[in-house]
């Protein structure tokens, strides 16, 4: 099969499309034929010995990349009873301690990572929700704020942001969405009930709408003290970015939203996005060999949804 790995770190020429064996499925995993695998931030740090650096990834060799895919249930492994080939699935693939990724014609994924793929989406649209969608959602769950409570999300047009947005208004939360100017009309779309643009001061433009600071920030973009100086004392505040967070000031609880494979939350996105209630965005689709073009294409940066390549 054919399969987008690096040997050599570096940009997005460092990619190259390679023929290796099909890989075989062990007890409790399942072999997923790739119909569309999304082009996420985290690929572009894989691909350029980021991880590697940072202690994430062991070096080695070769190194697959992609998290996200979409596509049918080829080959089930033993004790497998969930899924039976044919089925149509999302995964992703949080291990990287395992050679191939998405980007390829085949993957290999344990069967706690994959869960139906949403009803009446394309491929294309379904690749785009394990990863993103998974980091909200347990991003959302660590700051577990109640009905009524008021969220900061930052980056709310991004992939992370705009599922934060969504979840956390099914959840009843109150949503002060930071987003480009442009995006004010999407973020009050999908839940949004008050709107900072990011040029702002942050802390002081949501303080005059929350007085007092909100109870929590979901920080998608990054910002960091700007965002932690938006929230109460004593209130909650989670990064999405390993490494980002700041030091808890004012009795603030900050967390580090590190994302972990589960199909029952999958499962219950996978839902969501079915009937509607979650918004799934395709920035382009681009064929898998031109993986090198996608990366350029993410670093110029202003995607309003993921790049998804098709092998």
């Amino acid at each position: 099969m054919r399969a987008v790995v690096v040997r050599a770190v570096g940009g997005p020429e460092a990619l190259e499309v390679v023929e290796v064996p099909v890989p075989v499925p062990g007890a409790g995993q399942v072999r997923v034929r790739v119909e569309a695998a999304a082009v996420n931030p985290v690929d572009a740090a894989t691909r350029s010995g980021a991880l590697v650096s940072a202690g994430l990834m062991a070096p080695r060799e070769v190194i697959g990349v992609g998290w996200d895919t979409a596509g049918l249930i080829d080959e089930v492994g033993a004790g497998v009873v969930a899924f039976a080939p044919g089925d149509r699935v999302i995964g992703v693939r949080d291990r990287l301690d395992v050679a191939l990724g998405t980007y390829a014609e085949f993957v290999v994924l344990d069967a706690a990572a994959v869960a139906p793929a949403p009803d009446r989406l394309s491929a294309a649209e379904a690749a785009t929700l394990p990863l993103n969608g998974l980091t909200a959602l347990q991003a959302l769950d660590q700051l577990d704020p109640e009905p009524g409570a008021t969220l900061l999300v930052t980056g709310a047009a991004g992939a992370v942001g705009g599922y934060a947005v969504e979840l956390a208004a099914l959840r009843g939360v109150r949503v002060v969405a930071s987003a480009a100017a442009e995006d004010e009309a999407f973020v009050r779309s999908v839940g949004a009930r008050w709107f900072v643009p990011r040029s702002a001061d942050l802390a002081d433009a949501v303080r005059d709408l929350v007085p007092g600071g909100v109870d929590a920030a979901l920080d998608a973009a990054v910002v960091g003290l700007p965002a932690l100086g938006a929230v109460r004392n004593r209130g909650a505040f989670v990064s999405v970015v390993a490494g980002a967070a700041p030091l808890p000031l004012r009795g603030i609880r900050v967390y580090e939203q590190w994302v972990a494979a589960d199909s029952a939350a999958l499962g219950r996105l996978s839902s969501l996005a079915g009937t509607g209630q979650l918004t799934l965005r395709v920035a382009g689709t681009m064929p898998l060999q031109e993986a090198g073009r996608a990366h350029r294409r993410l670093a110029e940066g202003g995607l309003r949804g993921r790049l998804v390549l098709v092998p």
